[in-house]
């Protein structure tokens, strides 16, 4: 059973699957950075200014300037985290999805790239075709 184990852990496909957890980890920092301090000031800047981080509707207790504050009061809707969440989200699929596209295109390439046949392939045509005469 333990070699068993052992086969399955080493095989390339785990490998490769630990291996695109690891990189979809970092990806994943790299993208929040990306919308925090690179879209969000821009977006920011384009709505007059608005935090989207500190938007928020309090359901209860008494009126907090922060949402921190908000939250430790009571009940409260972050809507603007969501929003901030669902940027990035958007900017994740979008470059999932060019990076499938380009996959896709290079897999054409390589399926319309047929190699000539092969010399026995070209003898064992010719071979059926004489007993198909026959």
């Amino acid at each position: 059973m333990l070699k068993e184990f052992q086969e399955f852990a080493l095989k390339g496909n785990m490998v490769d699957l630990a291996i695109g957890v690891i990189i979809g980890g970092a990806f994943g920092r790299l993208v929040e950075s990306i919308v925090a301090d690179l879209f969000m000031p821009i977006i920011g800047l384009m709505t007059g200014g608005i935090d989207f981080s500190n938007l928020y509707f309090q359901l209860s207790g008494a009126p907090a300037p922060t949402l921190a504050a908000a939250r430790d009061a009571g009940a409260t809707i972050a809507y603007g985290n969501f929003i901030t969440i669902l940027i990035n989200f958007l900017i994740v699929a979008w470059v999932l999805f060019i990076v499938v596209k380009a996959m896709n295109q290079f897999k054409k390439k390589e399926a319309a790239a047929d190699p000539a046949p092969k010399k026995e392939e070209i003898l064992l045509t010719e071979i059926r075709d004489l007993l198909a005469k026959r």
